[in-house]
């Protein structure tokens, strides 16, 4: 998610999560390839495992950043055919590829001949005035075509003309029965389906009927602890405790700490963090304490955060 899941935000939930897939911010190829923006891809192998997110339309250009990526040791590289934004739009990428399939395959096919790293795509069913039922099988015959064999489908709709960003994530009503008729349409190929899935009930609901996959956006970086925390033993069926909360905290400091002796800004890590505890003792405590400490925050204001924590679980 662009602004939100950069490495501060990945490494935070990867202590939650040994197992869940992390996503980059969406990163486009011609800030990599044109812009000498290469150290966008820079990230903690702690973080693994990881996919690259990439946004662009020029096939050439995406092999190229494909194969950057990869020599970084990204296991995934993520085309995204889904995000609405009107900036995103005017450099020909993201949604409104969906009107081009040919495009995107050959974008697709040129990025797996460029590395060895998986090629994947996330899209949406369709967008504007077109049909979901036509135009999303389609658009996945082409893929699979093109030799992907993983799709992250966003279950709405994208309108490129009158609704923000924003209100794409929530105005387009979710279509689940279409993308799991995609999975029995297309079982060779790996259907995971994003959108609308707030907790691990509902992503275990989805799992249950076949598909292959969820992404949880929005809710596991509001909610942290409760999606990501249980989600090694429910979804992947790793036995062993869960990742406590107040132990994640605490063992962020020395991240922090580091990040400020280069110069970072304590809200560059902690913004993340402001959901750690949502409905859970000590999370206004949390709130407070961290966004008290504004952009100047230093190690001593996380230190009163986490002592206003321990105050409010003792109470």
């Amino acid at each position: 998610m662009m602004d939100w899941t950069d490495s501060h935000c990945r490494r935070f939930h990867r202590r939650l999560s040994r197992h869940a897939l992390l996503y980059t911010e969406m990163v486009t190829s011609a800030a990599l390839v044109r812009g000498g923006a290469r150290h966008l891809l820079t990230f903690d192998p702690a973080e693994q495992p990881v996919a690259l997110q990439l946004g662009g339309s020029e096939p050439a250009e995406l092999a190229q950043a494909a194969r950057m990526g990869a020599d970084e040791g990204y296991r995934e590289i993520n085309l995204n055919v889904g995000c609405p934004s009107d900036r995103v739009q005017s450099g020909c990428f993201g949604a409104i590829l969906m009107r081009d399939p040919a495009l995107v395959g050959d974008c697709v096919s040129a990025m797996a001949a460029a590395c060895d790293a998986e090629i994947t795509v996330k899209c949406r069913i369709g967008v504007d005035d077109q049909d979901p039922a036509q135009v999303l099988p389609a658009f996945l015959d082409v893929m699979r075509a093109a030799g992907v064999r993983r799709v992250i489908v966003h279950a709405r709709k994208a309108w490129l003309k009158g609704l923000s960003p924003r209100e794409n994530r929530d105005i387009p009503p979710l279509d689940y029965p279409l993308v799991l008729a995609m999975k029995r349409q297309f079982p060779d190929l790996a259907i995971c389906l994003n959108g609308g899935i707030a907790t691990l009930d509902q992503a275990q609901d989805l799992l249950a009927q076949g598909l292959d996959g969820v992404m949880i956006g929005r809710a596991a970086y509001h909610q942290p602890a409760a999606i990501l925390a249980a989600a090694d033993r429910r979804i992947f069926g790793v036995a062993g405790p869960e990742a406590d909360p107040v132990a994640v905290a605490r063992d962020m400091r020395p991240q922090i700490g580091e990040h400020l002796a280069r110069g970072g800004r304590l809200i560059g890590v902690t913004r993340h963090m402001l959901g750690l505890f949502a409905g859970q003792p000590g999370a206004r405590a949390w709130r407070r304490t961290l966004s008290e400490a504004g952009p100047g925050g230093t190690l001593d204001d996380y230190d009163r955060a986490l002592a206003a924590l321990d105050r409010r679980l003792a109470a």
